[in-house]
């Protein structure tokens, strides 16, 4: 703060000093008035100086984008969000009644339809209203917004017959359960761009329940269909809702671009519900998955690339993945899986702040000869094991195959994968990484680990053809294939079996 001064007497004599050569002409008093009367707006010329700065301040901030100087540097993201929609829309206004048994595929399409002629000028919103609005499978279009409101259900109508037949993905070269053609989608896009899915916590429900009873008495004939598909698309969104009970796949992006999918429910039964993964990336690029929770009938994440030959030749990674701030139960299969399709590749993935808890198995990486691909550059960190079967999981033996034309020689490559602030209790078996002579895993990395243990039997950090490192102490204590470094990086004990085998199935 700066106040107003006047002279006291005892600094008068340096007050005239300092100013006589400009005073000798004026009379005592007025100069002293002047001098007063200066300083009293002394605080009012600060603060203009001050308003001044941030101006030119905010100035630079603002030229920085085009290459000025930026004083205040934040890394911001650079992944665009969809725009608000200029143009909203009532699914009722197109016909639609939300009694659960009126069949509302051709309101949902004429919904559409209205949406897609409003591209060039930003795109629609379709608001669905509480209610239960049964429908077969429907597609979305380019700069649109699904918004299910509270109370909102999208229903899947249970009859195959409904569910339209579409080719085989080109990386996958077969149906997946069956050669030829697959069931679409209930909710279905592609080539799209700007698309949204949210709302205030409404449901998509997929009625799996028959869907999963025929595939087990072996009725069906193709291969059931995810809840929610984008294909070939990019600057997607989908948050706030709920997904459940899907005939197949939950949520499964394919070959898509800048995706995030964050505040989501994702429901199956945990056991019954087969191959109710919860989210499949497959061959997509800078996606963010988070804050979700996720209970279903198979893997909770499986990040995917292709299947043998086909993915191959496919050769479009899943890359630049961002998983985060999870809650995961999964009885049959793992949390969080890489696999077992990953022949276009799997890279820069980081999993961290997950919780998975009652789950068969935490974090998996699976795949097999046939395979080709990699997986590389994995980070998990900050993970808490609650109830789990096996912690972490390397298996490379994963022998499930499209069909008889793979090359078995096709070996994918595994190298640099790291473990860090990992922790739990009640854990079977901590560790099973199970490299081969043909597929070894390369550069593995463990650092602050404590798991408790419910089995205190003797292999339960298990390893085959694994090479890689341990910082500082962990518990339980590591295989015999990893060497040893203390917490200033320096190296204590080297590995002299990095090929030793050391798997128990048997617990």
């Amino acid at each position: 703060m700066v106040e107003t001064l006047t002279p006291t007497p005892s600094s008068s004599s340096w007050w005239r000093r300092c100013w006589a050569p400009f005073i000798h002409n004026y009379h005592h008093r007025r100069w002293t008035s002047t001098i007063t009367n200066f300083l009293s707006t002394h605080k009012t010329f600060l603060i203009a100086l001050w308003l001044a700065f941030f101006f030119t301040l905010f100035y630079w901030q603002r030229d920085a984008a085009t290459g000025g100087l930026l004083l205040f540097r934040r890394t911001l993201p650079t992944r665009s969000l969809p725009k608000l929609r200029p143009v909203s829309f009532n699914l009722s206004d197109f016909g639609a009644l939300g009694d659960g048994v009126t069949v509302n595929t051709a309101a949902f399409e004429r919904a559409v339809r209205a949406i897609s002629r409003l591209g060039k000028k930003g795109g629609g919103q379709l608001n669905v209203p509480p209610g239960y609005w049964l429908t077969a499978p429907f597609n979305l279009t380019s700069h649109m917004t699904l918004f299910l409101d509270e109370g909102a259900v999208i229903l899947g109508i249970n009859d195959e017959k409904y569910w339209p037949l579409m080719p085989p993905l080109p990386s996958y070269g077969y149906g997946r359960e069956h050669r030829g053609p697959r069931y679409g989608s209930l909710i279905h896009g592609q080539h799209l761009k700007d698309v949204v899915i949210t709302g205030h916590n409404g449901t998509i429900n997929g009625q799996g329940q028959t869907w999963w009873t025929k595939y087990r008495q072996k009725l069906l004939n193709h291969t059931r269909g995810p809840l929610v598909q984008i294909m070939w698309s990019r600057d997607i969104l989908i948050s706030n809702i709920t997904l459940r009970d899907s005939p197949f796949w939950t949520l499964h992006p394919y070959d898509c671009k800048n995706v995030t999918i964050r505040n989501l429910t994702i429901l199956a039964p945990i056991f019954e519900a087969p191959n109710t993964d919860g989210i499949d990336p497959d061959s997509c690029e800078d996606m963010v998955i988070e804050d979700c929770y996720i209970s279903v009938g198979d893997d909770g994440i499986a990040i995917k690339s292709g299947w043998d030959q086909y993915g191959i030749a496919y050769r479009q990674p899943s890359v630049n993945i961002l998983i985060r701030n999870l809650v995961i139960r999964s009885m049959v299969s793992a949390g969080v899986s890489i696999g077992s399709e990953m022949s276009g590749g799997v890279s820069n993935v980081t999993v961290e702040n997950v919780l998975i808890w009652s789950s068969r198995r935490a974090v998996r990486i699976k795949t097999a000869p046939g395979r080709g691909g990699y997986v590389r550059n994995i980070i998990y960190r900050n993970l808490t094991f609650d109830n789990v079967r096996v912690g972490i999981v390397i298996k490379t033996d994963y022998n499930e195959h499209p069909d008889a034309a793979f090359d078995p020689k096709a070996f994918p490559i595994l190298e640099d994968i790291s473990y860090s602030s990992i922790h739990g209790e009640g854990v079977r078996v901590p560790v099973r990484i199970q490299g081969s002579e043909e597929i070894p895993v390369r550069n593995v990395t463990f650092w602050d680990m404590s798991v408790g243990i419910t089995y205190k039997k003797k292999h339960i950090f298990q390893c085959a053809f694994v090479e890689g490192r341990v910082i500082g102490t962990i518990f339980p204590a590591p295989c015999e294939n990893l060497d040893l470094y203390d917490e200033q990086g320096h190296l204590i004990k080297k590995s002299t079996s990095q090929n030793a085998s050391d798997i128990d199935y048997d617990f």
